[in-house]
């Protein structure tokens, strides 16, 4: 097969507010996961654990292990593999919301949310991006790394609640409060811009709202896990 291409993944995403994948692997195909995403297999997919393997030899794989520890994900990936005859194996979300497919031609690549990926393709490549930008590093509300996947291969996302997908024009720019960006093409860019004091303390916002300008793709996810959490907090039962 053509290093350019990968060969296409056949799957269904099923259920509608808690979704899963199930993926169905010709002989000899392969994914890859997050430790802990599968929830069933057939009893033909050999599961493997270890680090990431990022063709690029030992050191290419001690650094991959390296700057995932820096961010705080597990140095290993789990690898799924039909072997003799075809298998189903499937991924489910771990909140409730919606599963994204996004099919990446060679050297495309999407940027995601810390925690979003779900699985994808062996063929696609994992790393952490560390943000450039200090500024949009730590006052952008997901914390200073995010995560690339870069094609050619199909990969699959978590996506907190609803998901809204929005395509801007070159030079078109909106503004988000940063937890409810799940995704970007890599041509998008990102940044953060300060709001004044005057909204900081009447409005209730935080220091800064992401920016993110055209052209490219973006996805928004309508939920956030520390938003609801924090409307949940008020009724945990308290110690006395």
């Amino acid at each position: 097969m053509d290093s350019s291409q990968a060969a296409e993944l056949s799957y269904q995403i099923k259920g509608t507010v808690h979704q899963v994948t199930e993926i169905h692997l010709a002989e000899g195909q392969r994914v890859f996961s997050e430790t802990g995403g599968m929830i069933w297999m057939d009893p033909n997919i050999v599961l493997d654990t270890a680090a990431p393997d990022s063709g690029k030899g030992i050191l290419g794989a001690i650094g991959g292990a390296l700057s995932r520890a820096v961010a705080g994900e597990s140095i290993f990936l789990s690898y799924f593999t039909a072997k003799a005859g075809p298998g189903r194996v499937a991924f489910a979300s771990s909140f409730l919301g919606k599963i994204l497919d996004v099919r990446l031609e060679s050297g495309q690549s999407l940027i995601a949310q810390r925690g979003a990926f779900l699985c994808a393709q062996d063929s696609c490549e994992l790393k952490m991006e560390f943000t450039k930008r200090l500024g949009a590093g730590f006052l952008g509300g997901e914390g200073f790394i995010l995560q690339q996947l870069t094609g050619p291969g199909t990969c699959f996302l978590e996506i907190d609640g609803e998901l809204t997908a929005l395509d801007l024009e070159p030079g078109q720019l909106i503004k988000v409060d940063s937890g409810h960006i799940a995704a970007f093409e890599e041509s998008v860019r990102y940044d953060i811009q300060f709001l004044s004091i005057r909204n900081i303390f009447l409005a209730g916002e935080g220091l800064a709202l992401a920016t993110l300008t055209g052209p490219g793709r973006v996805w928004l996810q309508h939920q956030t896990i520390p938003g609801l959490a924090g409307r949940l907090i008020p009724f945990l039962p308290k110690k006395d």
